[in-house]
């Protein structure tokens, strides 16, 4: 795999595990199970994050065991009630020690914003800013990772345009969110993102022209 592959989509999680671990799926012989970690946050907040492990490796994700890892976010296409939905996962590449030093909770990526950047303000003046970056894999393949910026941040973002590449520090968060069905019921779902913390974009000759 190139250097380039497997760099610009890192993610370090140190966290413990909240749920059994239930297969998923099966590649070329290889076992690989789905699982969900706490992770805390810098302030007092944890997230339960979906994580992706391969047979090798499960026995360190024993129910409350505590565990640190290196890998990558990754999305794949989901049909549900006919619909596409976009699922995404932390595939695990590696285990390794804990350290105490450490943030619990990082990602880099780069890649390309692909949707036009969404702009709005809270009811409480709180400047938001939603874009979705495709971060190149093997094998001609393609994560898509939904992002969300604040403040600054998301006033630097905001009129980026399509194709643009982009550096992106920040953090793997879960936030849950009412959605109102068809039938008119309420139900509470999860959304993963990459909540932005630092972000930078690179001119048409690769350079990069400023960061927040």
């Amino acid at each position: 795999m190139k250097y380039e592959l497997m760099n610009n989509n890192k993610v370090f999680l140190c966290g413990t595990v909240v749920d059994e671990p239930v297969f998923s799926h099966e590649t070329f012989g290889e076992g690989f199970y789905e699982v969900k970690m706490s992770v805390p946050r810098l302030s007092e907040h944890v997230d339960i994050l979906p994580i992706t492990v391969s047979e090798k490796l499960l026995s360190s994700f024993k129910l409350g065991s505590k565990v640190s890892i290196k890998g990558q976010l990754r999305s794949y296409n989901k049909l549900e009630s006919q619909k596409s939905k976009l699922v995404l996962s932390v595939f695990v590449r590696e285990v390794i020690e804990p350290s105490p030093s450490m943030n619990p909770n990082i990602i880099e990526i780069s890649g390309y914003i692909c949707k036009p950047p969404v702009f709005r303000t809270t009811p409480f003046k709180r400047e938001i800013c939603d874009i979705l970056v495709a971060v190149n894999r093997a094998y001609n393949k393609s994560d898509y990772l939904p992002c969300i910026a604040w403040g600054r941040n998301a006033k630097y973002i905001k009129d980026v345009p399509v194709g643009t590449k982009v550096d992106i520090v920040g953090r793997v968060q879960s936030r849950e969110y009412q959605k109102k069905l068809e039938n008119g019921e309420v139900v509470t779902k999860t959304a993963y993102e990459i909540s932005i913390n630092r972000v930078s974009k690179e001119s048409e000759l690769g350079e990069i022209i400023e960061q927040v």
